[in-house]
């Protein structure tokens, strides 16, 4: 008798997976709640804190979409070399 195909169960949720799902969502959900930092204190060298606020939210979603990347290549080859065994 012949070996069953293996079953392709679609996309699995692992720690991993959600841990670049938060990371790609937690922009989004700081940008998207205004009330947070609708306001003009602190101030920083002279820019109100609804302005750097947002900027310094361009580098930690940059810094924070490298993380999601490097763990979903990560996330990819062990899924490779798990299913070539």
């Amino acid at each position: 008798m012949s070996q069953a195909p293996e079953v392709n169960r679609g996309p699995t949720v692992t720690p991993v997976r959600v841990v670049i799902g938060l990371c790609l969502a937690a922009p989004f959900v700081a940008m998207l709640w205004v009330g947070s930092y609708a306001k003009t204190d602190p101030a920083f060298i002279g820019i109100p804190f609804f302005y750097w606020y947002q900027m310094a939210w361009v580098i930690i979603s940059t810094v924070l979409t490298v993380i999601a990347y490097k763990l979903w290549q990560r996330d990819q080859r062990a899924r490779r070399e798990g299913g070539a065994k």
